[in-house]
């Protein structure tokens, strides 16, 4: 033990700030993922391209740009377009590597992620082995500790507001995982759930936690109100993940309905299956549960409900008072697996009453009606503009964006903010010249179209 320390310590440095505390490890710089951020930006991922965070980014392209035609990012590149590897699939990559770079476990077509494949994961490593010495990324790390330590510093009043034990007391058994928080700075706002099974039935769960929003010195901050929901969500996960286990069959027949509903809401958040939406909807009625038990504001509170329910999950509030009734009756379920079976009830009545909840949702929705300060569609943008402004014939709780499925850039967003009357969203960004941008509003329509509630309006337009 006391060795792989040793060579810990020897390859990427300290990067534990602080002691772990219960189930949950106070926030960490993981070098892992640092690596792999860094790779992939050198091969031009726009999921790994931000710009937010430039104090650090361009210390990346500075140090790294002699680099770029490293036989590593050309790999990168061709298993890119070939098999998709990006996003997640990298993360997920990171954390089944060990100190040394070796694979934690061994590695087969599904590990570390399927996209990956038992051949492209090994040549992976090898590669990525000869670029870090070859790279000197050690020198790097080395000269950004300073920086990786006042990050995770500034996130610690995030994770200091996770009450623990309350996760213990609602689920009624401790978490069968070990929860890691890793601040992920070469990641702009991309948040990332990835997990690893050890030998011994051990598991380790990470939040990759974005960083999306900087101060006047250009050092990156991590809002409590911009951040907490969101680790609030992961930790849940921990304790959810394998509730559904031999106990799928129990929900089949009305999560199937349900699902083929919601279908395209799910496919813009990655779940393609219901297994998988009846997971990601529970965590996310326990982060509500958690809201009230902790007296969080009533808008707060309206306004995550609100951002599910533009999700697609239109059943959550029912779930959240199906929760609260769990929570009432603790004497009779001592544990929320216990609770299973009356859930897997509900979720009948939810199949039942799936229409009525598309319809209640539809008339709710607000529409979008205008941008401020151009006309959707325009080729003439001033590239030096600094925000857009999109307004709703009422008052609107949650705005959710993605990106397009083409060759148009996403723009680099930097800040969210509401108007007084909640009416209009305001995204401050940074634009190029001479570009063409396209994102999407979810579970929007238009004010002048008759579509349904659930289609995506998409937001098009060009700099000169």
């Amino acid at each position: 033990m006391k060795k792989i320390i040793i060579l810990f310590l020897c390859l990427y440095g300290s990067t534990i700030i602080g002691q772990e505390s219960g189930n949950v490890s106070k926030p960490i710089v993981d070098k892992r993922i640092e690596l792999l951020s860094i790779a992939f930006r050198l091969a031009e991922s726009p999921e790994y391209s931000s710009e937010v965070f430039s104090l650090y980014t361009n210390r990346i392209e500075a140090y790294y740009s002699e680099f770029k035609d490293h036989e590593l990012i050309e790999f990168i590149k061709k298993i890119r377009q070939k098999d998709g590897v990006g996003y997640d699939a990298v993360m997920k990559m990171a954390v089944h590597l060990d100190e040394d770079l070796n694979p934690r476990i061994e590695f087969n077509e599904k590990i570390p992620e399927v996209r990956w494949g038992r051949k492209n994961a090994y040549e992976f490593v090898g590669l990525l082995k000869d670029f870090y010495h070859e790279t000197r990324t050690k020198e790097f790390f080395e000269n950004n500790e300073e920086l990786y330590a006042e990050a995770s510093e500034r996130f610690l009043p995030v994770y200091e507001m996770l009450d623990e034990k309350w996760y213990t007391d609602f689920y009624g058994n401790e978490p069968r995982e070990k929860f890691i928080i890793i601040n992920g700075l070469g990641n702009g706002g991309g948040n990332f759930g990835a997990s690893v099974e050890l030998p011994g039935g051990k598991k380790e769960i990470y939040a990759i936690m974005g960083t999306w929003n900087t101060d006047a010195e250009g050092m990156v901050k991590f809002p409590v109100e911009a951040y907490f929901s969101t680790l609030l969500h992961e930790f849940n996960h921990s304790f959810v993940n394998e509730l559904l286990k031999n106990k799928e069959e129990s929900f089949r027949e009305s999560a199937e309905i349900i699902f083929e509903v919601v279908k395209e809401e799910m496919k813009n958040g990655a779940y393609g299956s219901w297994q998988t939406m009846i997971n990601e909807a529970l965590v996310r009625a326990a982060v509500i549960k958690y809201m009230k038990d902790h007296s969080f504001p009533e808008d707060q509170i309206s306004l995550e409900i609100s951002e599910q329910r533009n999700r697609g999950f239109i059943w959550i509030e029912d779930l959240v008072s199906e929760l609260e009734f769990y929570d009432k009756h603790r004497a009779q379920f001592s544990t929320l697996e216990d609770y299973f079976p009356k859930l897997a009830e509900a979720y009948g009545n939810y199949a039942v009453n799936i229409q009525k909840y598309v319809e209640e949702e539809r008339q709710s929705q607000a529409k979008f009606v205008s941008i401020t300060e151009f006309e959707n569609g325009s080729e003439n943008v001033n590239p030096n503009l600094k925000q857009i402004s999109l307004n709703f014939d009422k008052p609107f709780r949650g705005a959710n964006f993605i990106r397009p499925g083409n060759e148009r850039r996403f723009p680099t967003f930097t800040n969210l903010r509401y108007s007084e009357d909640r009416k209009t969203v305001i995204l401050d960004w940074e634009l190029e010249e001479d570009m063409e941008y396209e994102f999407f509003l979810i579970g929007i329509s238009s004010k002048t179209e008759s579509s349904p509630v659930s289609e995506d309006f998409p937001i098009r337009f060009s700099t000169r």
